[in-house]
């Protein structure tokens, strides 16, 4: 169980940073990660809340990272 909270608290973040640098788009990284998730909870890989909420908290964290990371980004280009 520890090793799936693990996951949970990093994966999400790092799937949202990168479809967000693959995409140049850090809302369609996160539709997509959050696809891959609904996709695996449906399969049954999720089981309990905790796991939900450390999900949901990863993607609050990735999202965060992908939106400094685009800005950076911007800035280089200007």
């Amino acid at each position: 169980m520890v090793d799936k909270m693990i996951l949970a608290l990093l994966m999400p973040a790092l799937l949202v940073v990168l479809f967000s640098r693959v995409t140049y788009n850090q809302f369609v990284g996160l539709v997509l990660t959050v696809a891959l998730i609904a996709a695996s909870a449906y399969k049954g890989y999720t089981h309990t809340w905790d796991l939900i909420i450390i999900d949901a908290a990863s993607l609050t964290a990735g999202l965060w990272l992908s939106n400094r990371m685009m800005k950076q980004l911007k800035l280089k280009l200007n």
